[in-house]
């Protein structure tokens, strides 16, 4: 299986953004990709939550997911929707942070929401709270796409090693993580993080990456525009760096042999050694 990750700079309008990743993801299909994976916040990214209760809609509306879905079903690949924001029936009013497993056939056969909420104060001038905008997810999932068993997961997840080795215990043999990475923890910990979830749980990390300044037009935007890391990364069950996106938007394409699963797996067999501890 060829898989192609698509690093993407988006705006705040999903407008004009889709037209970008459409064209990235015709490429990647016409370089041979079947599996083609975009990144976290693929429709919009902003922090103006007014400005995003204007421009969000719900699932079934969403104009984004409704194009995306006709592509794969146009190009007979298999898709995974980093992330689009959507409105949900949360009571405060909280969107998702929502990724899709996109089949050949244009069906949905996957969502995750994300679970780990990004409330950091990265420096003293910059801080986030997404969990007063996002409502966090309670399920992790496991897909079964036919080539692959895919363990879903989104950016601020990988800090989290419980949660992939729950995936990889379920069966999962590719661990994808859509990310928008924050540009000064990208350069600390983004290939460090990425390297290891793949290395302890024997299993491919495909990282597609949102990267560079984002443009935004909302009158709440911040004046210095939110920069992310890009390096989007496909990293091997041994962990070796397979590919690696660079710092601007374009396509990474790299061939997956899912057999290198099964070898680091009968290498070294740790997802069969968990066990049981008392706490301190």
């Amino acid at each position: 299986m060829k898989a192609g990750l698509v690093q993407l700079s988006v705006s705040d309008d999903p407008a004009r953004n889709l037209p970008v990743t459409i064209s990235f993801i015709r490429e990647a299909a016409g370089n041979g990709a079947g599996f083609v994976l975009t990144p976290e916040c693929t429709n919009l990214l902003s922090s103006d939550r007014a400005y995003q209760n204007e421009v969000l809609c719900f699932e079934e509306d969403d104009p984004t997911l409704a194009a995306l879905r006709a592509e794969a079903d146009e190009l007979g690949i298999w898709l995974l929707i980093g992330s689009i924001g959507l409105k949900t029936d949360d009571a405060d009013g909280r969107f998702a942070n929502r990724s899709f497993l996109i089949g050949p056939k244009g069906q949905i056969a996957a969502r995750y929401d994300k679970i780990h909420m990004f409330d950091v104060d990265v420096s003293a001038t910059e801080k986030y709270r997404e969990s007063e905008g996002y409502r966090p997810g309670t399920r992790a999932v496991v897909a079964d796409a036919g080539f692959a068993k895919i363990g879903m997961a989104i950016c601020y997840d990988l800090r989290f090693p419980y949660l992939f080795r729950a995936l990889a215990k379920g069966g999962a043999q590719i661990l994808t993580l859509p990310a928008a990475f924050n540009d000064t923890t990208g350069a600390a910990h983004w290939e460090s993080l990425i390297r290891a979830r793949a290395i302890e749980n024997t299993a491919f990390v495909l990282a597609p990456a949102q990267c560079g300044a984002h443009a935004a037009s909302s009158p709440k935007a911040p004046k210095t525009p939110r920069r992310t890391w890009g390096h989007s990364l496909a990293v091997a069950p041994w962990g070796e760096v397979l590919a690696d996106g660079g710092s601007d938007p374009g396509v990474t394409l790299v061939d997956l042999d899912l057999e290198r699963v099964a070898q680091a797996r009968a290498r070294v067999p740790s997802l069969t050694h968990d066990r049981p501890f008392d706490g301190p």
